[in-house]
Order: structure tokens, then C-alpha cells, then sequence
């Protein structure tokens, strides 16, 4: 690496981070006119940094939760062409100010991912991670939350080499301005979770999902024409009315799966049309 240049993203922040940036000799600073969010600050981050034609492209929380000695491990893997990310990984064990519950979540949260993205990454919330330019030209951030656990699953599901190295932590130095509580980091980050889910695996999801009333319906439609031909009377008619519901909505939910399956075909094209545009302007 011949050429290193730091760049801050300002989230609206009414702390004089510009002007105290300023001061560090920070090379690039990029001023957000109003709060965005975690999600959209890092969007516009990878953005402003292949605008400036970043090779490599290295995050950081704001909070000093991460070690910067710990930035020659991440690119060492994209120097050696082995890989396009790398996510720094935390020993969550390790981490005296995490509670057992958010513990027991980060490792079951990490678990999901890695289950839907088909990676091995351990620490699927770590905001400390390397980018390669054409894995930065390939992504695109669609939650408004946070852009940890999508850019892992949009890794897996486009075939962008991942990988990880483990890095270690500094001392906690203030509360997290991103997790107001557990309940709320939970619901929203499993929202996250299955929304990108749903837009690489559509049909399969709601094939899943139409199983249940298929089935229960099957079976009443069964019952219906064993107790017709064993009894030998047309009665339980009801059986056949909740079948017919049930039915009409498994298929239902099928259909609604094929749309999903159709957009995103559609979409995976807007993806490679957007990429190539992408790449065309930056290079």
C-alpha cells in the first residue's frame, strides 16, 4: 500500500467532529446535513470513497471499540487476492462490558446469518471490516438500521469472497448510540435479517410458509371423503368449506412467491446494470 488517506463521516453530529477531524489532518471529511442513521452513513461512506478512488476500503465504528493496530490484518487477506471482505471478528467471550443476554444474542444473531448467507463468519455485527474495490462497486445497503448483517448475506448470496480475521477491542468508552434497547436491537435487526432473505430466496421462503395450510387442508379433504365412503352420508360439509380456505391460501401464498421469485430475477439484473455503471464512472 503506497498511499493511505483517512475520510470521516459526519452524521449530523453536533459535537464539532468536523472541526476536531480538521485538526487531526483528517484528509476527507464528508458532512451529512442531517442524521441518517448507521446504515446510510455507511452507504454514503463506501460511496465518497470510491468517488476518491479507493483501492481498499477499511470501516470503523466511531465509538474506538476497535483496535487500529488491528487494520494491517484486515487487508492483508484482499493484498493476497485470498478475499474480497474481511470482517474483523471479536472474541465475544472476551468482552467484559457485554452482558450474558447480549452475548447470547450476538452468538445466536451470528448464527442466523451465517446460516442464510452460507458463510462461516463468527461475529456477523462487527462494524470492523475491509472492502476490496470491486466487493465495494458490487454492494448496496438497503436497510435504513444497520449495514453489518445485509452486507454478509449480499456477500454470500452474490458469490463475493468473504473471510475473517480476529482482532481485538479497547476499553469501553461511552454507551452505544445505536442499541436504545435489546428488545428493539432484536426485532429490528431480525427484520433486516429476513427481509434480505426474502429478496435472494422468494420462492422458497413462501413455499415453506404455504406448506402448513396445504397440508392441514389436504388432510380435511381426506378425512372428509373417508368418513364419506365408511359411513356412507354426505355430512361434515364444514371440513370441506375450511379445506377449500385453507387450500386457497397455501396456493395463494405460492403465487405470491413466484412474484417475489420474478422481482428478483429482475432485480439481480438492476444489480449487474447498477455494478457495471458503477465500475464504467469510478474507473
Amino acid at each position: 500500500i503506497e498511499k493511505i488517506e483517512t475520510l470521516v463521516i459526519n452524521d449530523g453530529s453536533e459535537d464539532k467532529t468536523a472541526e476536531i477531524a480538521r485538526g487531526l489532518a483528517v484528509n476527507y471529511i464528508l458532512n451529512l446535513p442531517k442524521r441518517s442513521g448507521l446504515a446510510a452513513a455507511f452507504s454514503r461512506g463506501l460511496e465518497k470513497s470510491l468517488e476518491l478512488g479507493a483501492d481498499i476500503i477499511v470501516n470503523t465504528d466511531a465509538d474506538n471499540q476497535y483496535n487500529g493496530a488491528d487494520i494491517a490484518k484486515l487487508v492483508e487477506p484482499i493484498l493476497n487476492k485470498k478475499s474480497d471482505i474481511v470482517v474483523g471478528c471479536r472474541d465475544i467471550n472476551k468482552i467484559k462490558h457485554f452482558s450474558f443476554l447480549k452475548r447470547l444474542l450476538q452468538k445466536f444473531g451470528s448464527k442466523m446469518v451465517r446460516s442464510f448467507s452460507g458463510t462461516d463468519i463468527p461475529d456477523t455485527t462487527s462494524g470492523f471490516r475491509a472492502y476490496s474495490r470491486e466487493a465495494a462497486l458490487k454492494i448496496k445497503v438497503f436497510s435504513s438500521y444497520t449495514y453489518t448483517l445485509e452486507t454478509i448475506i449480499q456477500a454470500g448470496r452474490q458469490g463475493i469472497p468473504i473471510t475473517y480475521v480476529n482482532i481485538n477491542t479497547n476499553p469501553k468508552t461511552r454507551e452505544s448510540r445505536l442499541i436504545s434497547s435489546i428488545p428493539a436491537y432484536i426485532i429490528k435487526s431480525a427484520v433486516t435479517i429476513l427481509r434480505i432473505y426474502l429478496m435472494y430466496e422468494p420462492l422458497k421462503t413462501f413455499l415453506k410458509i404455504s406448506a402448513l395450510p396445504i397440508l392441514a387442508g389436504l388432510v380435511l379433504v381426506g378425512r372428509f371423503f373417508i368418513l364419506y365412503f365408511t359411513q356412507g352420508y354426505s355430512g361434515h360439509i364444514q371440513s370441506l368449506i375450511i379445506a377449500a380456505i385453507l387450500l386457497i391460501t397455501g396456493f395463494g401464498i405460492i403465487t405470491i412467491g413466484l412474484l417475489g421469485d420474478i422481482i428478483s430475477a429482475n432485480r439481480k439484473i438492476n444489480e449487474e446494470i447498477l455494478y457495471r455503471l458503477k465500475k464504467l464512472n469510478k474507473t
